[in-house]
C-alpha cells in the first residue's frame, strides 16, 4: 500500500501557473464582483419584503386564521387595533380629560407625515361621524384611546422601507412626548400596532448592523488563526459575495410571493452565509496551504487541495441544504419561509467557497499567506503538518484510552441532556418578547394596571346566529373573560354574515400572556362543546395556534432531518455504521445543549418562556449545522485509514484537522453570537443555542466522542464498506501467518 508521502511527491510541475488559468481567474472574479454589486443591494432591499404579524405566519387551515377571514365579512377591511394609554399617578383631572379627548378627536385628521393629501382617516376604521372613543378607568387614574388601523392599508410599503402603520406611529409618539408628557401625564402608543411598529425598528438596519459586526468578529479571528492581514480578507469577501447571490435570488423569490421572509429570517441568512462560507473557505485553505508544502506549483496544489476538499464541503452543504428545506413542511410559514432562505444561502456560501475563493488563491499565489508563506518542502516533516495547534497529543490522548473517553464523554452528555425537560417554550408575551424597554411593553404595563389587561385584544368568537346565546351565556360563566356581547362592539346592532354572528368578550388577563393563551384552549373546548362549528379566534388564539402549529412541525419535520442527514452520510462515507454513530452523537450532543441552555436560561439569564419554535430551529441548526464538524473529520479519517489502517488513520485525522475544525466552530459559534445584537429575546436564545452546540460539536462531539468510538470500533466503523473489507481480510491474512 502506497505511503501518503510517496503519492504526494507525484505531479509536480513547474512553480508557474498557465496563463489561460491565470486569465479565467481573473473572468471569474470579475463575475463575483458584479454579483455582489447586483446581490448588495437586493440585501438592503429585504426589509421591505418583510413579514413580521403573527397572524402572516400562521397556517390557512388555523382556527384564529379561519375567524379572521370570516371578520372581512362583517368588515370591509381586517384590522390592526392602536392604542394610547394615558395615567396620571394622582388621578386624572378634567383637564387632562379634556385635553386627551381632544387629542383623541384630532386623530383622524392628523397627517402624521404620510403621502400627500391622505390623513390617518385614510388608513382607520372610523364610522361617519363616530368619535374615537376614548375610555377612562374605573380608577379614574388612566384613560385609553382605541383606534383601529386597517390592517393591508397600513401595511403597504411606501418611501424606503417605511410603512403608514409606522409614519403613524412615529408621529403619534412624537405628538404624546410635545402635548401629553409635557403637561405631566404618563403616555405611550400600545396595542398590536404599537408592537409591530417596535419590532419592525428592533429588525431596522439589520442588513448592515447584524452583518458588519459578523464580519468584524469572524475578520479578528481569522487574523488570529492565519496571522496575515491579506487571506481573512479574502475569506470575507468569498462570504459577503456569497451573502449578496443568495440575496439577490431570494429576493426576486419572495417578491414574487414564493416564500415569506421575516425579519428573524433575514438575520440568520447573514448569519449562515457568513458562517457557513468561512467554514469551508478555512477548510479548503487549510488544505491548500498543507499541499504547498508539498508541490512547487500552487496550481497542481490548489488542485489536489480542492479536489480533497470538494466532497466533505459539498456533503456539509447537502445536509444544510436539505435539512433546512424540510422546513418547507412545516405548517407555520415563519418556519417554511426560513427553509428555502436559508438553503439558498448556504448555495451561495458553497459556490462562492469552490469557485471565487480558489480564484483569489490562484491570483494571490503564495504570497496570499503573507508573511507566513507556506515553503516547499523537498521532504515535508508530515509530523509538524499533523500536530499543528497541539491537536496530535489530543489524538494520542484518545488513543492511548478510547474506551474510557467514549463513556466519560457520553456520560457526560447524558447529564446536561437530562435537564432538556424543563426548558419552557410555552410562548412569549409580546411584552416579554422585547430584551429592551419599548414604549408599546411600556403601554402594555400600564394597560393592565387600571384596565382588564385584556382590554384592546379581545376574543372573537365566530358562531351561527342561533347559538349566538348560548355562547354569550358560556362566556359569562367562563374564569378570566368579561363583558361578552354579540357584535363588532357593544353599541351597534350584530351583523348575519352566511348565518353565522361574531360575539366578542374581553379577557382579564393580558392578551399576550401565558394565561390568556391557556384561558382560549380551555374556552374552544367548552365552546365546540356546545357546536363543533363554533371557532375562536383574535390576538390570544394566534399564540395558542401558533404553539399548535409549533408543536405539530416538530414532528413533522425532526424525523425528516434525521434521515436525509443519515443518507447523505451514507453516501459520503460509503458505510451504515459511521453514519448510525455519527447521528447518535449528534442528537446526543444537541439533548446536551438545549439541557445547558435550559439551565442558563432559567437560572443564569431569568428569560421567560421562549418561542414555540425554538426547539425545531435549535434541531435544525444542530443537527444540520453540527454534523458537519463530523463529517470534516471522517472523511479525512477515510482518507487516512485505507493508508494506515483505521486506528492510525482517525488519530492523524484527528490531529490534521483539530486545528482547522476548531476554528470553523469559533467562526460559527461567533457569528451566531452576533444576533445578540438584536434586542429580541428570541434570538438571543437561538443565538446561545447554536453557539453553544456549535462549541460542544467542535471541542467535545467531534475531538472526543467521534472518534474514541472509532478508534475502540476499529475497522467496524466502515462497515460493510470496501475499507471495511480489506481490513478484515488484511487481519485475516496476519492471523493466518
Amino acid at each position: 500500500m502506497p505511503s501518503i508521502r510517496s503519492r504526494a511527491r507525484t505531479d509536480q510541475g513547474s512553480g508557474r501557473v498557465p496563463m489561460k488559468l491565470t486569465l479565467g481567474a481573473i473572468v471569474l472574479i470579475l463575475v463575483w464582483f458584479a454579483i455582489g454589486g447586483i446581490g448588495g443591494q437586493s440585501i438592503g432591499s429585504l426589509s421591505e419584503l418583510q413579514e413580521n404579524e403573527a397572524s402572516a405566519f400562521l397556517p390557512e387551515d388555523a382556527e384564529s386564521t379561519i375567524v379572521s377571514e370570516a371578520l372581512t365579512e362583517f368588515q370591509d377591511d381586517s384590522t390592526l387595533p392602536l392604542i394610547v394609554v394615558a395615567s396620571r399617578e394622582d388621578g386624572l383631572s378634567e383637564d387632562d380629560l379634556g385635553r386627551l379627548q381632544a387629542f383623541a378627536q384630532s386623530l383622524p385628521d392628523a397627517e402624521a407625515g404620510l403621502p400627500d393629501g391622505t390623513t390617518i382617516s385614510d388608513y382607520a376604521v372610523i364610522p361617519p361621524g363616530a368619535p374615537v372613543p376614548l375610555i377612562p378607568s374605573e380608577d379614574g387614574e388612566a384613560a385609553m384611546i382605541i383606534l383601529q388601523l386597517k390592517t393591508d392599508e397600513a401595511s403597504e410599503t411606501i418611501g424606503e422601507g417605511e410603512t403608514p402603520l409606522s409614519l403613524i406611529v412615529e408621529d403619534l409618539r412624537a405628538t404624546i412626548e410635545s402635548d401629553l408628557r409635557a403637561e405631566g401625564l404618563t403616555a405611550y402608543v400600545t396595542g398590536p400596532a404599537g408592537f409591530i411598529t417596535d419590532l419592525v425598528s428592533a429588525f431596522a438596519g439589520i442588513d448592515g448592523i447584524l452583518l458588519l459586526v459578523a464580519l468584524v468578529v469572524v475578520l479578528v479571528i481569522l487574523l488570529i488563526v492565519y496571522r496575515s492581514p491579506v487571506l481573512p480578507f479574502a475569506v470575507l469577501l468569498t462570504a459577503v459575495f456569497g451573502l449578496a447571490a443568495a440575496g439577490y435570488v431570494v429576493y426576486q423569490v419572495a417578491e414574487a410571493g414564493w416564500i415569506t421572509v421575516s425579519g428573524q429570517s433575514q438575520g440568520i441568512l447573514s448569519i449562515l452565509v457568513v458562517g457557513a462560507a468561512t467554514d469551508y473557505a478555512l477548510l479548503l485553505v487549510s488544505r491548500y496551504k498543507e499541499e504547498l508544502h508539498r508541490h512547487t506549483s500552487t496550481w497542481v496544489a490548489l488542485k489536489k487541495a480542492w479536489r480533497a476538499t470538494i466532497e466533505p464541503i459539498s456533503a456539509s452543504a447537502a445536509t444544510v441544504i436539505l435539512g433546512l428545506l424540510a422546513l418547507m413542511l412545516a405548517d407555520l410559514k415563519s418556519s417554511s419561509g426560513l427553509g428555502p432562505v436559508a438553503a439558498l444561502g448556504i448555495t451561495g456560501a458553497y459556490l462562492a467557497a469552490l469557485t471565487f475563493l480558489p480564484a483569489l488563491l490562484l491570483i494571490g499565489r503564495r504570497w496570499i499567506f503573507w508573511p507566513s508563506v507556506p515553503r516547499y518542502e523537498d521532504e515535508p516533516d508530515e509530523n509538524r503538518l499533523a500536530n499543528r495547534f497541539g491537536w496530535r497529543r489530543v489524538a494520542e490522548s484518545v488513543g492511548r484510552h478510547p474506551r474510557r473517553t467514549w463513556v466519560i464523554v457520553t456520560v457526560a452528555l447524558l447529564i446536561a441532556a437530562a435537564f432538556l425537560p424543563t426548558l419552557r417554550v410555552g410562548g412569549t408575551s409580546q411584552s416579554e418578547l422585547f430584551l429592551t424597554k419599548v414604549d408599546a411593553v411600556a403601554g402594555q404595563e400600564l394597560l393592565a394596571e387600571h384596565f382588564d389587561a385584556g382590554s384592546g385584544s379581545p376574543i372573537q368568537v365566530l358562531a351561527p346566529e342561533d347559538r349566538a346565546e348560548d355562547v354569550v351565556q358560556r362566556l359569562e360563566s367562563e374564569e378570566g373573560l368579561s363583558d361578552p356581547y354579540i357584535g363588532l362592539s357593544p353599541e351597534a346592532p350584530p351583523q348575519v354574515v352566511d348565518g353565522n354572528v361574531i360575539v366578542q368578550a374581553t379577557l382579564e388577563m393580558a392578551a399576550d400572556s401565558s394565561d390568556a393563551v391557556d384561558t382560549v384552549e380551555r374556552v374552544r373546548s367548552d365552546l365546540q362543546a356546545i357546536d363543533p362549528a363554533i371557532l375562536v379566534g383574535g390576538e390570544t388564539a394566534q399564540q395558542l395556534d401558533t404553539r399548535l402549529a409549533a408543536d405539530r412541525d416538530f414532528r413533522v419535520v425532526a424525523p425528516v432531518i434525521l434521515l436525509v442527514v443519515f443518507l447523505v452520510l451514507v453516501v459520503l462515507l460509503r458505510s451504515l455504521m459511521a453514519p448510525f454513530i455519527l447521528m447518535v452523537a449528534n442528537v446526543l450532543s444537541f439533548a446536551a445543549a438545549m439541557g445547558v441552555s435550559a439551565l442558563v436560561f432559567n437560572h443564569l439569564f431569568g428569560f421567560p418562556s421562549g418561542d414555540p419554535t425554538t426547539v425545531l430551529y435549535g434541531f435544525v441548526f444542530l443537527i444540520a449545522l453540527g454534523i458537519d464538524y463530523s463529517i470534516f473529520l471522517m472523511t479525512r479519517a477515510r482518507e487516512e485509514s485505507e493508508i494506515h489502517g483505521t486506528r492510525k488513520g482517525v488519530l492523524r485525522a484527528l490531529s490534521v484537522t483539530g486545528g482547522v475544525i476548531t476554528s470553523a466552530g469559533i467562526v460559527l459559534a461567533a457569528t451566531f453570537g452576533a444576533l445578540t445584537v438584536i434586542p429580541l429575546l428570541f434570538l438571543a436564545q437561538i443565538a446561545f443555542i447554536v453557539a453553544f452546540g456549535v462549541l460542544l460539536d467542535t471541542l467535545i462531539v467531534r475531538s472526543l466522542l467521534v472518534p474514541a468510538l472509532a478508534v475502540d470500533m476499529g475497522r467496524w466503523i466502515w462497515w460493510p464498506s470496501r475499507l471495511w473489507r480489506e481490513e478484515r481480510e488484511a487481519s485475516e491474512q496476519v492471523v493466518g501467518s
